[in-house]
């Protein structure tokens, strides 16, 4: 069984790779997700890793802002959540109503099972890298996803469902479940 600090950190060092041979003129290709450029998605999963990390001790954050060195701040976060999940104190660590009343693990399993492994697959999408996704992770957060159907359905959030085709595999059946044609 993969530890939630394993799985996570295979699910960061794929991003963090897509993030380190990302062409600079692709930054600001649109990618899968409507009205959202490359930029725009790694800022929104560096800000959800810092608003976790926030979680931790209830302090403030931000999410990136143009002109931040998204491959630094991705770094830090990525590593901070590393850290956090090595430390059993944090990773027990109750995070509030914003997070679902569950402990920084919990959420940080579901966060890199849902939202960092499918934003890495919009990011390859968009800078035109390598698309395969961590085929432990696509089964985890097939898993966990299905069950939550109707729940993901919200506005900003995962689109309607794209029909498989039959021989799809199970990467290409996750991200047509959740609004994706690939």
């Amino acid at each position: 069984m993969t530890t939630v600090h394993d799985l996570y950190a295979r699910i960061s060092d794929d991003f963090t790779a897509l993030l380190v041979g990302c062409p600079p003129d692709r930054w600001e290709e649109p990618s899968p997700c409507p009205g959202w450029t490359a930029w725009d998605v790694a800022a929104h999963v560096i800000g959800n890793h810092r608003r976790a990390l926030a979680g931790l001790d209830g302090s403030d954050y931000e999410s990136p802002s143009r002109g931040e060195d998204l491959l630094a701040a991705w770094h830090s976060a990525s590593d901070e959540v590393k850290a956090a999940l090595l430390d059993p104190s944090r990773a027990e660590t109750m995070l509030g109503d914003d997070f679902g009343n569950m402990p920084f693990a919990a959420f940080v399993n579901r966060m890199a099972c849902a939202d960092t492994l499918i934003h890495t697959w919009d990011f390859a999408r968009a800078t035109r890298q390598n698309e395969r996704l961590d085929a432990e992770a696509v089964q985890l957060a097939t898993e966990m996803l299905t069950s939550e159907d109707s729940d993901i359905r919200l506005p900003n959030a995962y689109g309607p469902k794209v029909a498989a085709a039959n021989s799809a595999d199970d990467q290409t059946r996750l991200l047509n479940f959740l609004g994706r044609n690939p």
